[in-house]
């Protein structure tokens, strides 16, 4: 499978149901920069991030590639690719049935495939959970069983994924705080350490205030936080580095 694999699942996602099927849906495009990154060609990175996100009728998906270029590489190689397809299947949604008990809003079959270049890829399972959090304007955690699927990759465990997002109205603007974080919290192999990355945005809507309203939420600036410890599974290698950012919704 190419590097252009999943910016055609991105553009071609929504269309692929009929109109009455799709609640929602979302694509944009992020160009971030920072410095201080481990285990790259390059501590300096800019990176576009193509994103797509929705629900239908059976459950919601998330799907992003990042296209990384190397600033000041002095390796052969100065780019590479990185992406994920998730997707849930609600339990509620399918049942038509009221799934949830207590802050459990909704159950769900959660699925994610990963892939880019080198030996990354990786199909995880499990089950997914939508809860009210006061506060927050969602709350998802999935919990994943890990399969390695490619030559080499020594991943395989088990993975806890929360993923959240918050509003704070200012003025006649919003600052989002959103992110997620993956915990691989038992691994099988030895030589791959169980690791935590969390990875949150804090965004000003700078198209509300430059643009109107009804421009809300289409263009947002802020800065990236990345902290991975045991980054990639390496013992020790534990990155902490602060990207700045430009968000723009389609």
């Amino acid at each position: 499978m190419n590097k252009k694999w999943l910016l055609l699942a991105l553009l071609a996602a929504p269309q692929a149901m009929a109109d009455d099927m799709i609640h929602w849906w979302d694509a944009s495009v992020t160009a971030l920069y920072g410095d201080n990154y481990d285990l790259a060609p390059s501590d300096k990175q800019t990176t576009f991030t193509f994103e797509t996100a929705g629900a239908w009728q059976y459950g919601d998906w998330f799907a992003f590639q990042d296209l990384i270029y190397f600033n000041g590489s002095n390796v052969s190689s100065d780019s590479t690719t990185y992406g994920e397809i998730s997707t849930r299947l609600s339990a509620g949604k399918i049942s038509g049935k009221e799934i949830g008990f207590g802050p459990i809003t909704d159950l769900s079959l959660a699925m994610t495939f990963e892939e880019g270049e080198g030996p990354v890829k990786s199909f995880l399972y499990g089950l997914g959970m939508d809860i009210a959090v006061p506060y927050f304007s969602y709350f998802q955690l999935n919990t994943y069983r890990r399969d390695a699927i490619s030559s080499g990759n020594i991943s395989d465990g088990w993975q806890l994924t929360p993923a959240f997002r918050m509003d704070f109205p200012v003025g006649n603007s919003n600052i989002v705080f959103d992110g997620f974080f993956d915990w691989v919290f038992s691994a099988d192999n030895q030589g791959y350490e169980e690791n935590f990355h969390f990875n949150p945005q804090l965004k000003y809507d700078l198209g509300a205030v430059i643009f109107g309203s009804h421009k809300q939420n289409t263009f947002l600036v802020g800065v990236e936080y990345d902290y991975w410890k045991n980054k990639y599974g390496v013992k020790g290698v534990d990155q902490n580095t602060y990207s700045v950012i430009a968000k723009y919704h389609f």
